[in-house]
């Protein structure tokens, strides 16, 4: 049974997932007339336009601006690990993999991003990952084990399947060192990743000898960037804000079900029995995620933090008169509090567990 109130912040993965499913095939065609350093360039470029497009048009409405905290300091290393990983090198490594594989299955070897998501936020994160969602990252590997067998039989690996696999990897890092940050403005994440690292990859494409040999292509990219890597990224942030990576992760794993889709019927390739009883494993998975249910008594402990919230059971504090109407960021302390109800590792429910 879906808890949907509890859920309801995965609807935010779940778009975005829809995005950014859309990105493979589409890459795909792209790549007729870019190469993988240009196009990476222009999509994270157009990624980084687009946001910044949004961030100075709701600032031109400031009586319904959005109101988040800034970026600090002490944030920056976070960041830039994350461009690094997820902004330049990933993307280079799944352009160069899609060039060999198929539309469709390259959309679902995308899904082990959220298994190796799971794992460095279980691991290296200490995020606490209960048994379902350790199950549905099981599925998962299975599923993308079963695409990475080479065409023809046998379970030899495809070096171009296993390049996207690598990209997945640098994402599953940079999605956990963006979970710091998802406090944070996002659009101001996303849009910094988006004109730092299309800056960078563009100079490697200058560097490589790469061109745009189609201007339409380009505008394209700059397009499919905006949407698939730029509105994507902003509403993932915000997803991991209320559900931690882990699980924002293993709901983003939905996307390649649209990314397979929109191979088969806009790149016209065959819809295999290998393809459907993967989607099957992903979908199994996401369901395991979604009806997760986790409730007990727990301890907030003392902190002081800043993020867009409103006064609710874990926020009864003091404002100032600069402060401004709800919702609002600004920084605030949380007295310590013991209680117990159904929770997500969101901001305030990142605490350690017995079993």
């Amino acid at each position: 049974m879906i808890d949907f109130k509890l859920q309801r912040p995965a609807l935010l993965a779940l778009l975005a997932a829809g995005l950014f499913g859309a990105s493979a095939p589409l890459s795909k065609l792209l790549l007729s007339g870019l190469g993988p350093f240009s196009l990476a360039a222009l999509l994270y470029l157009g990624s980084g336009l687009g946001l910044l497009i949004f961030t100075l048009v709701s600032r031109g409405f400031k009586a319904n601006a959005i109101r988040e905290s800034p970026l600090a300091r002490q944030d920056w290393p976070w960041l830039l690990g994350a461009i690094a990983c997820g902004g330049v090198s990933a993307p280079v490594l799944l352009l160069w993999g899609l060039s060999g594989v198929s539309g469709a299955e390259a959309s679902l070897l995308l899904s082990t991003e959220g298994l190796l998501t799971v794992l460095v936020s279980a691991v290296a994160f200490r995020e606490h990952v209960g048994r379902r969602v350790w199950i549905g990252a099981a599925l998962m590997l299975v599923a993308s084990v079963l695409l990475m067998r080479e065409p023809g039989g046998g379970f030899g690996f495809s070096l171009r399947a296993a390049a996207i696999i690598g990209a997945c990897a640098l994402w599953a890092l940079d999605n956990n060192l963006t979970r710091p940050l998802s406090g944070r403005n996002p659009a101001t994440i996303a849009m910094t990743k988006g004109l730092v690292a299309g800056s960078v990859n563009l100079g490697l494409a200058w560097l490589l000898g790469e061109s745009a040999t189609s201007a339409t292509h380009a505008t394209m990219a700059m397009v499919l960037g905006s949407l698939a890597y730029g509105a994507s990224l902003f509403l993932y942030i915000l997803a991991m804000r209320h559900l931690g990576g882990a699980r924002a992760a293993a709901h983003f794993g939905t996307a390649p079900f649209i990314g397979a889709v929109l191979s088969v019927i806009i790149l016209s390739e065959p819809i295999t029995l290998t393809l459907t009883a993967a989607c099957a494993l992903m979908l199994w998975a996401t369901w395991l995620t979604l009806s997760e249910r986790h409730d007990h008594a727990h301890v907030h402990i003392a902190m002081v933090h800043s993020h867009r919230h409103v006064h609710d059971e874990h926020h009864q504090h003091a404002h100032g008169p600069d402060d401004g109407p709800e919702p609002h960021a600004h920084p605030h302390r949380h007295e310590p509090l013991t209680h117990g109800h159904a929770h997500l590792p969101d901001l305030h429910h990142r605490h350690g567990h017995s079993g």
